[in-house]
């Protein structure tokens, strides 16, 4: 329910961000033909996330560009669009009140100001305003094109792994890591279906999944569960929950899962034999931060399935959110795969972007002392655009490190 409100709330105040920014760029489009162009693209937005409002199952009735086209212009370009637009709709305004006072007062204009107005001649003004209002649109119909693109495509990153703590009957183990698929939405069935038939050519010891199955819409959990079920790992698969797991009925989706056979952890161990010697895999349901910090919720649940790690085990952890990784250091846990930051979705380099102003792990391999985390970007797609994090699934391969350097 707090979801549902929550998402209500944002699409209200992007319909209030659409309406300010059509009724801006209506003042710069000075000519006819520049004011419809804007019209209809606004009316089209406005449209979709109108039927989006109302409970129609968008965008399984819509064509993907057209969705990709709304998500881009709301969650890219309209802050663009507000961000050049008002500013100069200030600017214009304060022009406008200062001519005003001056014509009141019988002043004759400043000198300056009136060769401004000289230079800028009708024709210059109504270039300037039409770029201005068709900017932000056209921005958005590239961006679009480009989303398209990278909606279609994944890559297999393969990582070796030195590990102190791994035994030697384990040197050589490999693992697919696969994390935030979200079915439905924006990735398409072929894309997934070409994830499976990737992974099982991999032909991994172990294939771990992190969470985010679903994009949101439990209509979609039957083909994720379809997905999951045909991954192959030659001694097993293990699954967690995700956050977007949870939106819209997180009881029903852990039941439906359960009950369909797929081995979901929440809170949970389980133990398998890899080349007979056993591997115990944690699994951390997802908890909502929003009341009690999220470090500490996760040192309660560490606390709690810690109590059944089997010592003569290697331990692998699961856990959507990265930070984990804190307490699985104080645990002394090995190797922790994460996923849910999509590789920071929009990265300037690895160091620089979304990713590190919201994550303190966002992407790749981190290690501290004898424990290493692996984050991975994720195969699915929530928002269309990915700069610099490209979508993908880990291939992982550990080696000991007292025989591999």
């Amino acid at each position: 329910m707090f979801w549902f409100w929550f998402w209500f709330v944002m699409r209200l105040l992007m319909i209030v961000a659409d309406v300010a920014w059509w009724a801006v760029a209506l003042r710069f489009a000075n000519r006819r033909v520049w004011r419809v162009l804007v019209s209809v693209f606004m009316g089209g937005q406005l449209a979709a996330h109108l039927a989006s409002m109302a409970g129609l199952d968008w965008p399984s009735h819509v064509p993907k560009p057209v969705f990709v086209l709304c998500v881009v212009w709301h969650y890219a370009a309209l802050g663009l669009g507000l961000a050049v637009l008002l500013p100069l709709g200030i600017v214009r305004g304060w022009v406008w009140t200062i001519r005003r006072i001056a014509r009141v007062r019988g002043v004759p204009p400043n000198p300056p100001l009136a060769a401004a107005a000289r230079v800028n001649s009708p024709t210059r003004r109504e270039f300037i305003g039409a770029v201005a209002a068709l900017a932000p649109p056209l921005f958005t119909v590239g961006l679009t094109g480009v989303a398209l693109a990278q909606l279609r495509s994944f890559r297999v990153r393969r990582l070796t792994l030195s590990m102190p703590a791994l035994p030697r009957a384990l040197d050589g183990m490999t693992i697919v890591h696969v994390t935030d698929m979200h079915v439905g939405g924006l990735t398409s069935t072929r894309v997934l279906r070409q994830m499976v038939n990737t992974t099982n050519a991999l032909r991994a010891d172990l294939v771990l999944v992190t969470g985010d199955l679903i994009d949101h819409a439990m209509a979609d959990l039957a083909e994720g569960i379809a997905l999951v079920k045909a991954l192959e790992g030659r001694y097993g698969l293990w699954m967690i929950e995700g956050n977007h797991d949870l939106i819209a009925d997180g009881g029903e989706f852990e039941r439906r899962v359960k009950a369909a056979g797929v081995p979901l952890l929440l809170d949970e161990s389980a133990v398998t034999q890899v080349r007979g010697y056993p591997v115990q895999c944690f699994g951390l349901r997802w908890m909502d931060g929003s009341l009690v910090p999220r470090d500490r919720l996760i040192a309660w649940q560490m606390h709690d399935v810690l109590k059944h790690r089997q010592p003569d085990a290697f331990p692998i952890l699961l856990a959507h959110h990265p930070h984990a990784f804190d307490a699985a250091i104080k645990a002394d846990l090995p190797l922790t795969l994460a996923g849910h930051t999509h590789g920071g979705q929009c990265m300037l380099d690895r160091q620089h972007g979304i990713g590190p102003v919201m994550f303190r792990y966002w992407s790749g391999l981190y290690a501290r002392g004898r424990s290493q985390l692996v984050v991975s970007n994720g195969v699915g797609n929530w928002l269309p655009i990915r700069i610099n994090a490209p979508a993908e699934i880990i291939h992982l391969t550990l080696r000991c490190a007292d025989t591999h350097g």
